[in-house]
């Protein structure tokens, strides 16, 4: 078992997930970063400056200034604004994972067609192999 375990490690596509794996991550992290650092400003800003970080609600009846103010006392929170974030991250993360795989399909070989290994015998229709020289359902010898 031992033996089969390293034989799925070290299998190619094993290794080609993981480094996809390490590099989605990554780039994952820039996109939160692109989303929070460089889309959501002017959009905030646009919308009345607004910080969608800082949106939150608390659930313990009180009112806090800031969403830190509200962190320090440990007041139960629903942070809304970064839930915002979050979604608009994911939706660009999923639109450029569908544009690289997009590229990806076209850029690669379309895979040979298999050679055919029957033919349909001329009297009966019937599916025999290709390099028959009669048929075994009806006996034609013309296939």
């Amino acid at each position: 078992m031992l033996e089969e375990f390293k034989k799925f490690l070290i299998k190619g596509n094993m290794v080609d997930m993981a480094v996809g794996f390490i590099f989605g991550s990554a780039f994952a992290t820039v996109v939160k970063s692109l989303v929070d650092n460089v889309i959501m400003p002017p959009v905030g800003l646009l919308l009345g400056k607004v910080d969608f970080s800082q949106l939150f609600i608390p659930l313990d009846g009180n009112s806090y200034n800031t969403l830190a103010a509200a962190e320090k006392v440990g007041a139960p929170i629903i942070k809304y604004g970064a839930t915002i974030n979050d979604i608009i991250s994911f939706i660009i993360l999923g639109f450029v994972v569908f544009m690289f795989i997009k590229a990806y399909n076209k850029m690669k070989e379309p895979e040979a067609e298999a050679a055919p290994t029957t033919k349909v015998c001329s009297e009966c229709a019937m599916e025999i192999p290709i390099d028959a020289k009669k048929c075994g359902y009806c006996g034609n010898i013309n296939v």
